[in-house]
């Protein structure tokens, strides 16, 4: 698990560890890792080092700074540098200084740097960093388009610009960087847009001890895999955990085939289905025990409810009755719907652990969703007492007293009719086997992302939509790669 600390927190961080250190330290030490990764990058992508060209897009003050000082660093290696100043009278004086001592090249025409970038190796983004909001200005579009078009892939400088480093959003204009490099912490960026950043290399420069506890957090596959449900010697099918699906109807028989399947692969000890698609569940599962209602299921630990389920009487009706169970709650799809339109169910739902799992559109039945998708989580799992999974790219599970987690997916695959009925099956076995809501949530987008990911390879190789069926059956393997990563 790793930390993800907002602009603000890092900058109020650096300011103790720059006042111990000698002027201009903490810069050098983040240009020279710059350095270092763009190297990286040349070689990997080129073969080589010596000669390669790299343009560096300065702007004004410390990122600019950032990006001069790297491109000095660079210059060293014996790579050809070429700097455009954004701003030339606001350019890092220091940077820009020991760029010229190393014989690098300065251009400040907007129409010669489109033409040094279209011969380039490597583009550096140092136009803004993470202070600034809004998409670029028409001179730094010109340049990041020039790179878009002549296919020079772009290492950004802790952030790739007009991106908003807080919220992930893109501005009209903006840059889509192969790699970024950050310095200190991860800030929200570099979960939020992930496929805007490429992969992010975190560069120690000492301000670790000055973080507070950070206020989202990423879990990786150890965390999963250490909290996932394994059967001892002493266990039985109720010791494992028992759940409960109410979901499906004679228009969406799938979902509940979906969901109780998924259950049925994550471990549980036993599936019990509740509803009208009783015949086409055992169908598909026959060791799932299936009934007509909730009150004929039996024992169950944990219920998932609303995937097909209808919005109507008789689903109000059943999203009611799991709730005065006590037991906890998987509300997803009809039932996240029914919240939103029945004030006496959102009472009732501060009785239970609840674990809702809305994507945006049904988010906004419940509460008000803005372009910060963190604060939104966090605010509607506050005033509605329970712990909130918003799906997206970037998954959000926020809690009500306040932790939060990011699943920053790699890959869309999860764009798929049925994809989050499967989810809900894993979370609720997982509710079911005694997790919380919060880390119940996070394991399931964790395991959930991961099954995406094999069932794009097996559905027609990489790259290829991806039924959720796939992902369904991708399930056992991705929670095997999770508990391999414990060992």
């Amino acid at each position: 698990m790793y930390g993800v600390w907002t602009p603000e927190q890092v900058r109020a961080a650096e300011e103790p560890v720059l006042a111990r250190t000698p002027d201009g330290a903490l810069m050098r030490r983040a240009a020279r890792g710059v350095a270092q990764v763009a190297l990286g990058e040349l070689e990997r992508r080129t073969g080589g080092v010596s000669g390669r060209r790299v343009v560096v897009l300065a702007g004004a003050g410390n990122n600019g700074g950032d990006g001069l000082w790297a491109g000095y660093e660079l210059r060293r290696r014996g790579v050809a540098v070429t700097a455009v100043l954004l701003s030339p009278d606001r350019a890092h004086p220091a940077g820009l200084a020991a760029l010229r001592r190393q014989k690098g090249r300065v251009l400040l025409r907007v129409e010669s740097g489109v033409l040094a970038i279209e011969r380039a190796d490597l583009v550096l983004d140092a136009v803004v960093g993470t202070g600034a909001r809004g998409g670029l200005r028409p001179e730094a579009a010109a340049l990041a388009d020039a790179a878009a078009t002549a296919g020079v892939p772009v290492l950004a400088v802790d952030t790739p610009s007009g991106v908003d480093p807080l919220t992930g959003v893109p501005g009209e204009d903006s840059v889509q960087a192969a790699a970024t490099v950050t310095f200190g912490a991860r800030k929200p960026v570099h979960v939020l847009a992930a496929p805007r950043c490429g992969p992010v290399t975190l560069v120690d420069i000492g301000i670790g001890p000055e973080l507070p506890p950070p206020p989202v957090r990423v879990l990786e596959a150890a965390d999963v895999g250490a909290r996932w449900p394994v059967p001892g010697p002493g266990d039985d099918k109720y010791t494992q955990g028992v759940v409960g699906v109410a979901a499906g109807s004679a228009t969406y028989p799938g979902a509940a085939v979906l969901a109780s399947g998924a259950a049925a692969l994550s471990t549980s000890g036993m599936v019990r289905y509740a509803g009208s698609a009783a015949d086409e569940v055992r169908a598909a599962w026959p060791e799932i025990v299936a009934t007509d209602t909730v009150g004929e299921a039996g024992r169950v630990q944990a219920w998932v409810v609303g995937p097909g389920l209808g919005t109507d009487d008789a689903g109000a009706r059943t999203l009611g009755d799991v709730l005065d169970a006590g037991l906890p709650v998987l509300a997803d799809a009809d039932a996240v719907t029914l919240l939103g339109t029945h004030a006496e169910l959102r009472e009732r739902a501060r009785n239970a652990p609840v674990l809702i799992t809305p994507h945006a559109g049904e988010f906004a039945r419940v509460a008000e969703l803005t372009d910060d998708r963190v604060a939104s989580a966090q605010r509607a799992a506050a005033d509605l007492g329970v712990t909130v999974l918003l799906k997206g790219n970037a998954t959000i599970v926020a809690a009500p007293d306040g932790r939060t987690l990011v699943h920053p997916a790699g890959s869309a695959w999860l764009a798929t009719a049925g994809s989050g009925d499967v989810l809900s099956g894993v979370a609720g076995a997982l509710l079911a086997a005694g997790l919380d809501p919060w880390w119940a949530g996070g394991c399931a987008a964790f395991v959930h992302a991961r099954a995406a990911d094999i069932g794009a390879g097996a559905a027609d190789g990489p790259g290829s939509p991806v039924p959720a069926s796939f992902v369904q059956q991708a399930l056992p393997r991705a929670i095997r790669e999770v508990r391999e990563a414990v060992r």
